[in-house]
């Protein structure tokens, strides 16, 4: 079920009712409710792939309990058949087909005549981010920075919790599992932000990301006639798209958790003003970035060794962020691409400069600040050509069409109207930038409020409607 469609809007409300008024001031009634909603939301697109996901309930839950239960070798043993097993899941679904390919084709190039059949299965939905938080739950206990949770619906419901099920957050076991044990207040304030900042996620969704995605997908689907000014531009608005696209589902996953008292960690901190790359990486899809720092990177031994070994482990990170992004090759080159951008800072130790918000002093922010984020901005702009292109050998040919003058300089087919809500988007965000989210106006006056709203619905009327696509990051 998509958060822009007919039937999630007829779905939230109701779960919205039965969750305060049916089951008002039982918790464990609610959490029942809410796992029932899960599965309903979650069936809605491939509905026998539910049984997948229970069966990594099962384990992981089965697991932390006899992991906090044995000592020695036996709590490794368990944590190692929980990873495997999860994994396991993963890599059936998501990277078997992969691997077979490849090696079918390694096989024709040397001569050998016995090839694989590939599966005819489809991935399951957020399948990726709920192994994620499955694994990180698992990893903790063995820890013993988690206890393990022994009320198996509470345990579901933490994993199925239909807010951030396909799509992230990837939440951690001590910032969410509590949530579900407190008892649930309605706070009027709460929810009303969060009816604000799903707003706000739907017009970045449906205005922003889905208008540029129509510019976007001409350009890339006719690269090899396109001018080098049209292919730098649809880079960029690209860009744009799968941040206003992930961004906004994101935004309306945290707004609709608020809607029933639950708070979830923020996972996109204004990105596209970011000053340097290792900036962007603090700020974008925050739940993923940590979660990769804190069960690999420092598992590797992050920057407490040499530099070289710190390169190694910056590389290593990104090359499995890639894949985790998709069984294909152009996933693993952005990754790799991404850690070499970082390497310069890593080297010159400039890879800490900024943790504030720019501009944060209310004043134009200087020179070297705003070229700072026109660069980032570039860089990211260009990984991510490879990341949106099928296979490598078209990013390479779309790559050389960026520099290539004899198509013509200018871009061409270009929608005004794309282009000034993008400025209007930059616009929006640069303002709200040291907030939640850019409705977060709780503090104007009741008219400004309104008018505020009231031209987000009209944009959303107008451009939201028609421009229709499904979230990027569900086929992850």
């Amino acid at each position: 079920m998509l958060f822009n469609s007919l039937e999630f809007a007829i779905f939230l409300p109701i779960v919205f009712f039965l969750f305060w008024f049916a089951a008002k001031g039982r918790t464990r009634l609610q959490n029942l409710i809410l796992l029932v909603s899960s599965c309903i939301f979650y069936m809605f697109l491939i509905p026998e792939y539910i049984l997948v996901l229970f069966l990594a309930i099962i384990v992981d839950y089965v697991a932390g309990i006899w992991i906090e239960r044995v000592s020695g070798p036996r709590r490794k043993l368990l944590l190692w058949l929980s990873v495997v097993t999860t994994c396991l899941i993963l890599f059936v679904f998501k990277y078997y087909n992969f691997f077979i390919v490849n090696y079918n084709n390694l096989a024709s190039l040397i001569g050998w005549n016995y090839s694989l059949e590939t599966l005819k299965i489809l991935l399951p939905i957020g399948l990726s981010f709920h192994t994620f938080q499955s694994l990180s739950y698992v990893i903790d206990v063995y820890r013993n920075e988690q206890k393990a949770e022994k009320d198996f619906l509470t345990y579901s419901v933490y994993v199925m919790f239909f807010p951030q099920l396909v799509a992230g957050p990837i939440e951690r076991a001590a910032s969410l599992l509590p949530q579900f044990h407190a008892p649930k207040n309605f706070n009027l304030t709460m929810a009303t932000d969060g009816v604000r900042q799903i707003l706000w996620g739907l017009f970045t969704k449906c205005v922003i990301a889905d208008s540029c995605a129509l510019y976007v997908n001409a350009a890339f689907q006719n690269q090899n006639n396109e001018t080098m000014g049209s292919l730098w531009l649809s880079a960029c608005l690209f860009s744009i798209q799968i941040y206003g696209d992930f961004a906004g589902y994101s935004n309306m996953a945290l707004g609709t958790a608020k809607l029933f008292g639950f708070k979830l960690m923020k996972n996109f901190d204004y990105p596209l003003f970011s000053r340097d790359i290792a900036e962007f990486w603090r700020r974008w899809h925050i739940s993923l970035t940590t979660w990769f720092r804190d069960y690999v990177y420092k598992p590797l031994g992050g920057n407490k060794g040499s530099l070289a070994k710190t390169l190694r482990n910056t590389m290593i990170v990104f090359l499995i962020s890639g894949f985790w992004h998709g069984a294909n090759w152009t996933y693993v080159a952005w990754g790799a691409i991404h850690a070499v951008f970082l390497m310069p800072l890593l080297i010159m130790k400039k890879n800490r400069r900024y943790f504030d918000i720019v501009g944060s002093d209310g004043r134009i922010p200087p020179l070297r600040e705003i070229l700072g984020m026109a660069f980032t901005f570039i860089q990211v702009a260009f990984a991510l050509i490879i990341f949106r292109s099928t296979d490598i050998t078209r990013a390479f040919s779309y790559i050389s069409g960026l520099f290539s003058f004899s198509k013509g300089v200018l871009p061409q087919n270009v929608d005004i109207t794309v282009l000034i809500l993008v400025i209007i988007f930059f616009a929006i965000e640069w303002f709200g930038r040291k907030k939640e989210h850019p409705l977060d106006i709780a503090e104007l006056a009741p008219v400004q409020r309104r008018l505020i709203y009231t031209g987000v619905i009209l944009m959303l009327c107008l451009f939201g409607v028609y421009n229709k696509s499904e979230f990027i990051y569900f086929q992850f």
